[in-house]
């Protein structure tokens, strides 16, 4: 990306602090217009495959709140929250199915065009939602957190949001992906492609995830086209020998392969 954002990224690199007021707030603006355009992000997959967090992008949404009022808005039912970053409107032109009910996607937030979302769900500043997703009800997209196109969203998942510290990673969720009801995903945790989470899947980025299929352990990220379920393996000690004790562990049972849907593989590795 050349021009616009090359100059943003100078701004809240090197000039937000000595900035005047005026300024400030035409370059937040400028940040919060290109972050729902999509041209720019919070987080972006280097050619390597890793994720690499934009510190500056998250300077400059920090100072959209630094720099707002506590006001009135304009919502069903009343709200107050920042001026700076209300809740988004959508048309027809933006592509997106906003079905009413409750719903909140706020100022500076990227949705792609095709990407459907059930109510009540609330999308955040600096996330990124891509093509066809499904976000489905109860859903919540945590600030800067990025998601892939044709991803599936099931109700009540959590997706954790970071804006401080500035350089650490948003939770990521990469194409294709199928994420079960009721999963949290917190912390920067990288789910990669086509992965699928099973319903009650909770991964930070301290939990060990055991893959049985190659014998191996994994924090912080799940393998692309892994398929993970909750599970459970014993406490230590004799006090939890004696009650029975086990902890909880998200264990990778088995991989998509190219012929079966992410229904289909599910169903099987719960079965």
């Amino acid at each position: 990306m050349t021009g616009p954002r090359t100059s943003l990224e100078d701004f809240f690199t090197h000039g937000l602090d000595s900035a005047p007021e005026h300024e400030t707030l035409e370059r937040v603006a400028q940040l919060l217009d290109a972050l729902e355009r999509g041209v720019v992000r919070a987080a972006s997959r280097t050619p390597e495959g890793t994720w690499r967090s934009h510190a500056w992008v998250k300077r400059g949404i920090l100072a959209a709140f630094r720099h707002s009022e506590t006001v009135e808005l304009d919502w069903p039912g009343g709200a107050v929250d920042r001026s700076l970053v209300p809740a988004r409107r959508f048309g027809l032109a933006d592509g997106v199915r906003l079905v009413p009910g409750g719903t909140s996607v706020r100022r500076g937030a990227h949705l792609a065009r095709g990407v459907v979302v059930m109510p009540p769900s609330y999308v955040n500043v600096g996330a990124s939602v891509g093509r066809g997703t499904m976000v489905d009800s109860h859903v919540l997209v945590g600030s800067c957190a990025q998601v892939g196109s044709d991803v599936h969203l099931s109700t009540a998942v959590q997706l954790g949001g970071v804006l401080e510290p500035v350089g650490a990673r948003p939770v990521v969720v990469e194409d294709g992906v199928f994420v079960g009801a009721q999963c949290g995903l917190y912390e920067g945790v990288v789910v990669r492609e086509r992965a699928v989470l099973a319903p009650g899947v909770v991964l930070t980025a301290g939990t060990t995830i055991y893959d049985l299929v190659h014998q191996t352990e994994l924090r912080g990220e799940v393998p692309e086209g892994a398929v993970v379920v909750p599970g459970s393996r014993p406490a230590r000690g004799d006090y939890a020998d004696v009650l029975g004790l086990s902890l909880y562990a998200p264990v990778v049972v088995k991989y998509r392969d190219g012929s079966t849907d992410a229904a289909t593989t599910l169903e099987g590795a719960l079965r």
